[in-house]
């Protein structure tokens, strides 16, 4: 969907190489412009986040190499950058000489607090922005740590799919009106902003406070529970129809304490009764008890497990060798596996053989 597009993206760590990774995924030619020597284990040949991508390794601090990489810029759709505020500026690689390089550049930058405010120059990580965007407070139950699945909600959701929303809304003016433009693209503020749709489910479209009390937050319907065996089982029947065959399959459809679906009051109790019960069989009972229903329970898989699971085996979510999920989202009549990823700087010589044809360098 992206052929023809040529992404520039300087080496970072999580977020940015992932935004460009998704980049490539959809077509785009992404170059990433690697350091000689990075202690970032994030980074590299042996790092999947590289794949489809192109390799070319420049010191951007030698004025020859900062020369390639302008000249990169100039032949470049979008750019991608993850440093703190004010690095790249230092390095000549800025918004302002890039634009005048190259007007119509689309400029992403990616970072935790963004490019202003208070804390924009101050360390962080995934869990440091959600925590402070509003986005951990609902990740767990009432009496437990707030804990989320690692990077996915800040670094992935609200930072590298942000970015790559930001991109291509971006690329979509820059083919109308020939303007390039700066994308600040926040972990704080995409995490944020994913609040919107659990704050709308809350009494008068407003989540409560208080956690365990709001409609996906602490129902015992919308939980994950342990089995026997100390596997878990995730259950989220928000629907009356979709609560009516979970507790119909559980034999509970005449029992009164079930009854009332979305009474919070008695959400805590209710959620005790269905742990015990639960607790009573292995995972691969419960499975099997609810496969092929409307009754919206699943068990927890392994992303070893997920890959070998029919629906996810038949779609072919997950590639092996090595493990790694495929390109997503799909596309009517394209079945598109992930690219290699490239050694380092294997694609040098011919990016600078380019660039000098064009004139660029």
């Amino acid at each position: 969907m992206l052929h023809g597009i040529r992404i520039v993206e300087f080496e970072g760590i999580g977020p940015g190489p992932f935004a460009a990774m998704m980049l490539a995924d959809l077509g785009a030619e992404v170059i990433v412009v690697e350091r000689p020597v990075s202690a970032n284990p994030t980074v590299g040949q042996d790092s999947l986040l590289n794949r489809g991508k192109k390799s070319i390794v420049l010191d951007l601090k030698e004025t020859a190499d900062l020369s390639v990489a302008l000249a990169l810029v100039a032949s470049a759709d979008a750019l991608i950058e993850g440093n703190r505020p004010g690095v790249m500026e230092r390095l000549g690689l800025g918004p302002e000489p890039c634009h005048a390089r190259n007007p119509a550049l689309v400029y992403g930058r990616m970072t935790g607090w963004g490019q202003t405010g208070p804390r924009a120059m101050q360390a962080g990580h995934d869990y440091n922005y959600i925590a402070t965007s509003g986005a951990l407070w609902y990740g767990s139950h009432p009496n437990d740590a707030p804990l989320t699945p690692a990077t996915l909600v800040g670094d992935i959701g609200g930072g590298a799919l942000y970015l790559v929303a930001g991109i291509l809304a971006g690329l979509l003016n820059a083919g109308k009106t020939g303007k390039g433009t700066v994308v600040d693209a926040a972990i704080v503020d995409g995490s944020a902003h994913m609040m919107a749709l659990l704050m709308s489910m809350g009494p008068s479209g407003n989540l409560v406070t208080q956690r365990g009390q709001s409609l996906l937050d602490g129902p015992h319907w919308s939980r994950v529970y342990t089995c026997a065996d100390g596997r878990h089982l995730s259950v989220q029947c928000l629907e009356a129809k979709f609560y009516a065959i979970f507790l119909d399959i559980l034999g509970l459809a005449d029992d009164p304490r079930f009854a009332a679906q979305y009474d919070a009051q008695k959400w805590a109790a209710q959620g005790r009764e269905l742990a015990q019960l639960f607790a009573r069989e292995p995972l691969a009972h419960w499975a099997a008890l609810f496969e092929g229903s409307d009754a919206c329970v699943a068990p927890v898989l392994s992303p070893e497990e997920a890959a070998d699971d029919p629906h996810m085996a038949n779609r072919g979510v997950w590639q092996q060798e090595p493990l790694q999920p495929a390109p997503a989202p799909r596309f009517d009549g394209q079945r598109v596996g992930p690219g290699a990823t490239p050694d380092k700087n294997a694609d040098g010589d011919a990016i600078r053989a380019e660039l000098k044809q064009a004139g660029l360098l």
